[in-house]
């Protein structure tokens, strides 16, 4: 008698909610700006793309064994307020933060986040089975509730994931707030510090995790090159953190973990700040453009610290989401990350902007 293999899975592994990134451009020959995922509107650095291209001409060769020299370009890039034992390098933010959980969760502990937020946290956390408890933001204007955070630790919390700008909502933590959570957190919590976006805040009180990890705590920072460097299709994430952490979570790291390619396309990314000043500069431009239009035309949104919006549409999300997109017009619904009824805009060129403007009047226009 054949045994039934189900019973030996694990529990908290059955189908739930999973990710799904955003879609891709379909086939056709209408003319499509993908506003739905927050790419780099500008393309992908020169000089990363260089250094991919002269790395395919040994793509027959293994690659580094290590990530020790892209390590140590991001030492140079922080101009030497960290050193290489406290950085940490994978292929995307997203396997950096599934490392930190692989290395610090097991079945029963317990991870808190707060949504809106990138869907990750809570799936990647439920993958190792932690025990999720999500400390909403507050509205209005989804706020940090710092009080709630504190208040949901218990004796299982190993985890806490803190967004800053946030994904979907464009919004940030300020320095103050932070100061007085890592007063109060115990020490015995990591905190997962997901900062992807901080290269557009420009806030007078945005600060990232650097002060907080230069102190001391134990604070891990999540960055990527997808956003301002241009590589989403590349996959190249790292995090920095205190070099007792770092040292801890590299145990897991597999060898020749980073392809060439990405190695060299890092270190290329890193020394272009010229791409990186016009890129955030474009951003900028964008932003200012787009607030513009949104309160002329009473579209609901809030302020960004990031390279998109999200706004309340003029429709139910989903129907939104299809008449721009009959338009040309990529964008994101986010019910998904705990914002029902909202949808998320990328900032993209001059073009893709006017683009999503007219798109975006035409479905006002036909309401009306």
């Amino acid at each position: 008698m054949m045994s039934d293999i189900t019973t030996i899975f694990k529990p908290y592994l059955e189908p739930k909610e999973v990710y799904k990134g955003g879609k891709n451009v379909p086939a056709t020959s209408q003319k499509i700006y993908k506003l739905s995922s927050n790419e780099n509107p500008l393309g992908a650095s020169p000089k990363a793309v260089a250094a991919l291209k002269k790395a395919a001409e040994t793509l027959h060769l293994y690659p580094d064994q290590t990530d020790i020299r892209l390590r140590q370009a991001l030492v140079a890039d922080f101009n030497g307020a960290l050193n290489e034992d406290q950085f940490l390098c994978g292929n995307s933010g997203s396997e950096v933060i599934d490392m930190v959980l692989r290395a610090f969760i097991k079945e029963g502990d317990q991870v808190i986040y707060s949504n809106p937020s990138f869907l990750p946290y809570a799936v990647f956390s439920r993958w190792y089975g932690a025990k999720t408890t999500d400390v909403p933001l507050l509205p209005p204007d989804y706020a940090l509730d710092l009080e709630g955070i504190l208040k949901a630790i218990t004796p299982n919390t190993k985890v806490i994931f803190l967004t800053s700008p946030n994904n979907p909502t464009g919004t940030y933590i300020p320095k103050s707030t932070l100061d007085a959570f890592f007063e109060k957190v115990p020490q015995n919590i990591i905190v997962v510090f997901d900062e992807v976006y901080r290269h557009f805040a420009d806030a007078k009180d945005y600060v990232s995790a650097l002060p907080y990890v230069k102190a001391g705590h134990n604070v891990i920072a999540i960055n990527s090159f997808s956003k301002t460097y241009g590589l989403a299709g590349q996959r190249i994430g790292y995090g920095y953190t205190t070099a007792i952490i770092a040292n801890y979570v590299r145990q897991i790291q597999k060898p020749f973990l980073l392809p060439i390619t990405s190695i060299e396309a890092g270190i290329g990314a890193l020394l272009d700040t010229e791409f990186v000043d016009r890129t955030v500069k474009a951003v900028h431009i964008g932003k200012k453009f787009l607030e513009n239009v949104f309160e002329e035309m009473g579209i609901s949104h809030w302020p960004t610290q990031g390279n998109f919006f999200i706004i309340t549409p003029p429709l139910p999300e989903m129907e939104f989401t299809e008449q721009m997109m009959q338009q040309g017009i990529m964008v994101r619904p986010v019910s998904q990350f705990g914002a029902p009824g909202k949808v998320r805009i990328s900032i993209g060129t001059q073009e893709a902007n006017a683009a999503m403007v007219k798109a975006l009047r035409q479905i006002v226009g036909d309401i009306g």
